[in-house]
């Protein structure tokens, strides 16, 4: 029996995505359950598992954008007892060979690979049996399968380099190619997605951005005094995240305006505090949210922020990780930006801007020391938020930054 491989819906929003990559090669037998091709959406990317184990008959290439629907693989049901009947009937030595490689295999294969190792591995055509694996569990991390693809690309890379010095029509090549205009090539569902986002809140939003600036010594010291004894706790790092999220909760309750949003003719009033954080990803930058951070610790908010972190890294975002959002914070300082603007996450009505922690001269009492300073950028829905409470929430923020006893102490 023929079983139709179709694109499932993965959220009432999405009408469409990419066949990224395909796990299992067109006329390989699969199981009931196995991955078969890594979905990519303007929201998520996730794995399609078969439904039914028999041959897989790929219709569509990697690459392909394809409708919530429509059908890109066939499975043959009929001819799975024909594949068991050809694994009976192979030789010894074949036999052999494979209780080997499956035996070598084991450590690896009893282990899920994350989505985003398993397609650097599928793309690289690695073997994952011989990648050393440093993740917890003896588990591959996306940088061991990115660490092997770079060790084998380079022999090859040489074998290249050797083969156009001794050929000139080769060479010609080459450089024919390398003195290319320009690439073209698709966007990816996501970066349209997020072009077409932040054009709609240039459109849509009166767009305003007021800045200052804070002395990050005391959160420091917190954090360079406290930080073993925080570790060892809670089994996490205390970072940088976890005090500004807590400022910009303790800052929204000072002025509730700011957490809310514009719906039609109406103005709501978000009485709850889901904080996006945005987190930039090989595929593009993405927004998952921190549940009630007003009602979690500065653990709490670190242990949450840790485990979006790294479902997007893998790329095991859903699309319920993303959504409902009130607030976000941006982090361009990790990037080295000292000062920004940044834009809206619509429907929102203010996004807060973190930048480079950077020393300079500042006047103290009177003198002039050197601080860890860093700008902060309130970007913020002048239809809704006015210059006053931009201004005030801004300031609450530093305030408590300036001084994170009043996070701790709720004062």
């Amino acid at each position: 029996m023929i079983t139709e491989v179709k694109v499932p819906s993965v959220g009432e929003s999405v009408t469409s995505g990419v066949v990224s990559a395909w796990h299992k090669k067109s006329g390989e037998f699969v199981n009931e359950g196995e991955p078969l091709f890594a979905l990519e959406t303007d929201k998520v990317s996730t794995d399609i598992v078969a439904e039914k184990s028999g041959v897989l008959e790929t219709k569509v290439p990697e690459g392909r954008e394809v409708k919530i629907g429509e059908v890109v693989a066939v499975i043959d049901d009929s001819k799975q007892q024909g594949a068991k009947t050809e694994d009976k009937s192979k030789d010894k030595q074949s036999q052999s060979k494979q209780a080997t490689a499956e035996k070598t295999d084991a450590s690896v294969t009893a282990k899920a690979l994350s989505p985003a190792v398993r397609r650097i591995v599928d793309e690289e055509h690695l073997d994952p049996a011989k990648i050393t694996a440093t993740g917890p569990d003896n588990r591959l991390t996306k940088a061991d399968a990115l660490e092997a693809a770079g060790r084998r690309a380079q022999p090859q890379q040489k074998i290249e380099a050797r083969e156009v010095e001794s050929s000139a029509d080769v060479s010609a090549e080459v450089s024919g190619k390398a003195e290319g205009r320009f690439v073209r090539k698709k966007m990816s569902p996501l970066r349209r997605k997020i072009a077409q986002q932040l054009v709609m809140a240039q459109h849509t939003a009166a767009i305003l951005t007021t800045f200052n600036e804070c002395d990050m010594s005391a959160v420091q010291e917190l954090r360079r005094s406290k930080q073993d004894e925080f570790t060892k706790k809670n089994g996490v790092k205390l970072g940088l995240m976890s005090f500004f999220v807590k400022a910009a909760v303790e800052a929204l309750k000072a002025v509730p305006v700011v957490n809310g949003r514009i719906d039609g003719d109406d103005f709501i009033q978000n009485n709850f505090y889901d904080i996006g954080v945005a987190v930039g990803t090989e595929r593009g930058l993405v927004v998952p949210v921190v549940r009630d951070a007003d009602q979690l610790s500065l653990a709490g908010i670190e242990k949450a922020i840790a485990a979006l972190g790294k479902k997007a890294r893998d790329g095991a975002l859903k699309i319920e990780d993303m959504q409902g959002g009130t607030f976000t914070i941006s982090n361009g300082g990790v990037y080295g930006s000292l000062m920004s603007m940044p834009i809206l996450n619509a429907p929102q009505s203010g996004i807060l801007g973190m930048h480079k922690i950077q020393e300079r001269p500042v006047a103290i009492a009177g003198k002039v020391e050197i601080r860890p300073m860093m700008y902060l950028a309130l970007t913020y829905d002048h239809r809704v938020v006015d210059g006053q409470g931009a201004v005030t929430f801004l300031v609450r923020v530093k305030e408590n930054l300036e001084d994170p006893a009043r996070l701790v102490l709720d004062l």
